[in-house]
């Protein structure tokens, strides 16, 4: 049976020209097989609902599952990542290039010693503070982006996040995008995210994929389709070689026993 022509941005990066778009946490969504295709081809499998707009990705010893469901309001929880004792959630504007800083690091080994977060930020020139509750905050530059851990007003429960809110000039902010995580999220995993989110490198993006263009600076003389293709198939075979190496060098002596497709289908079901 032939295949019908069907425009879908499934098709990218080959169906429209690419600008290289900076600062990227200000370039919008993006692709987000940048994080699905990474996740899977470390060895997580999809048990997704094919009927359903969504992803539903778990590793392979059900440690960890992501769920991406796209919801009407774009700053909400549009991507959920969860383990047996943390979660974390991002919004869907985040670009999916600074999701996948810590998506990625799911894939490795946690560190001897988890990393403090803030140094990164304030490598990048982003201003650090924190006051008489313990509560800490980082703000970029352009004064529109932080990240921030602390405590609720009723209890003493820090949790983190990152934002993007701009300004709307009657003294309120529109929110562009927004991750959260919980405190027992581990470091490493922060400090990752943290890592993508000030990387100066630019991301592409069509010419009217940004939310906001005046934000941005794209420049058309950035990589096309056939050479983005190449970066993000070698990307996903270091991924591959990197797992397969890990398998071979720490497979455990029993399997864990896999939670049924069927439970995790129902997990995410109860999650929308």
């Amino acid at each position: 049976m032939t295949r019908p022509y069907i425009v879908s941005k499934a098709d990218d990066p080959w169906s429209r020209i690419w600008f290289d778009t900076s600062p990227r946490h200000l370039a919008g969504p993006g692709d987000a097989r940048h994080v699905t295709q990474a996740l899977r081809a470390g060895g997580w499998k999809n048990y997704a609902d094919p009927d359903f707009p969504h992803v539903v990705l778990a590793s392979p010893d059900f440690r960890h599952t992501l769920v991406l469901e796209p919801a009407a309001d774009t700053y909400s929880a549009w991507w959920r990542i969860s383990s047996q004792r943390w979660h974390a959630w991002f919004g869907g504007n985040t670009p999916a290039e600074i999701i996948a800083g810590f998506t990625d690091a799911l894939l490795h080994p946690a560190p001897a010693t988890e990393p403090d977060v803030w140094p990164t930020l304030q490598a990048a020139d982003w201003t650090y503070e924190r006051d008489e509750r313990g509560n800490e905050s980082a703000r970029h530059p352009d004064g529109i982006t932080t990240m921030e851990r602390r405590a609720t007003l009723t209890s003493d429960y820090f949790s983190w996040s990152a934002d993007v809110a701009l300004p709307t000039g009657l003294g309120g902010h529109q929110r562009l995008w927004h991750a959260y995580f919980d405190d027992r999220t581990p470091r490493h995993l922060l400090a990752a995210f943290a890592t993508a989110l000030t990387d100066p490198a630019p991301v592409p993006r069509g010419h009217y994929d940004v939310p906001h263009s005046h934000l941005v600076t794209q420049v058309e003389r950035g990589a096309q389709g056939e050479q983005l293709a190449a970066a993000h198939e070698a990307r996903l075979k270091a991924i591959r070689a990197a797992a397969r190496k890990a398998r071979r060098s720490g497979a455990p002596t029993t399997r864990p026993v896999p939670a049924p497709a069927a439970e995790l289908a129902a997990a995410a079901a109860r999650g929308r």
